[in-house]
């Protein structure tokens, strides 16, 4: 998407009516993601996370906007609490045009989830597919609905690069997947290769929904700073005269709002 103008105050259309869950949406892109879109009166827009503190400031900053902006507890790294906040927005919304796929992590340590998948597989990739499954009976009645414009967004990062050269290790998935060297990065690869994969098959399978896989840029925000001095070196180096200042940021805003809402935006 570089070099394509995208303002998100004057190019994102008129959004009454529709509701909008955006996943990390406490902080970050997420965060910024739906202060833009609140701009632009849809009906409801959830934002998930753990930290209910952090959804607060986002709501506060969304009150002049008149949309209603609430906070869904949901933990990526817990299929039981994914299925929760799904079933919250199935009991409470007759429709979902945009799912945005935006929390994650980045090169952490080895580690499981609660359910016992290699952690950073687990929350990048297997709650987010969870959470696209459980709501795609509503994603499709939506699609439906006359003039519907229903999106999934799944947000993901060139690091796919640095996967496994056996692209995704299904037999392993179930342990730390403890590699050599550049372990951390390896599985960070592999669940980024496994988001635009799963994005592409969507696609496919569902036509009537737009799914879309997007690297948004390379921001110093915490996903980047919050790393040990090694792997954040290891970021700098490998995207030099590429990374953004968080001031510079908006263009990794600007790229996840051009797929959420742009009709000329395509399969990534």
């Amino acid at each position: 998407m570089a070099g394509v103008l995208f303002s998100p105050e004057k190019d994102i259309p008129n959004l009454s009516g529709k509701v909008i869950l955006i996943t990390g949406g406490t902080a970050g892109l997420g965060a910024a993601a739906a202060i833009h879109l609140a701009k632009h009166s849809p009906s409801h827009i959830y934002i998930s996370g753990r930290n209910a503190k952090s959804a607060d400031a986002v709501i506060q900053q969304t009150q002049k906007s008149g949309t209603k902006v609430s906070f869904l507890a949901c933990d990526l790294a817990s299929l039981d609490s994914i299925k929760k906040a799904a079933d919250t927005i199935l009991a409470q919304e007759s429709r979902l045009d945009l799912l945005m796929c935006n929390a994650g992590i980045m090169a952490v340590p080895p580690g499981k989830t609660s359910d016992g998948y290699e952690v950073q597989f687990g929350t990048n990739h297997l709650g987010h597919a969870l959470l696209i499954q459980k709501c795609l009976p509503l994603l499709q009645q939506t699609a439906a609905l006359p003039g519907a414009d229903v999106r999934v967004v799944i947000l993901t990062s060139l690091g796919f690069r640095m996967h496994p050269s056996a692209g995704i290790v299904f037999s392993d998935l179930k342990s730390e997947q403890n590699f050599p060297a550049f372990g951390s990065w390896i599985r960070y690869g592999q669940s980024k290769l496994a988001n635009i994969l799963y994005a592409r098959e969507l696609a496919r399978r569902y036509p009537s929904i737009t799914s879309v896989s997007v690297h948004p840029g390379v921001v110093g925000t915490g996903l980047v700073e919050n790393l040990g001095w090694a792997k954040r070196t290891f970021v700098y180096v490998t995207n030099l005269w590429k990374l953004m200042k968080p001031e510079e940021g908006k263009l990794e805003e600007r790229a996840a709002l051009r797929a959420g809402w742009d009709p000329v935006v395509q399969v990534g």
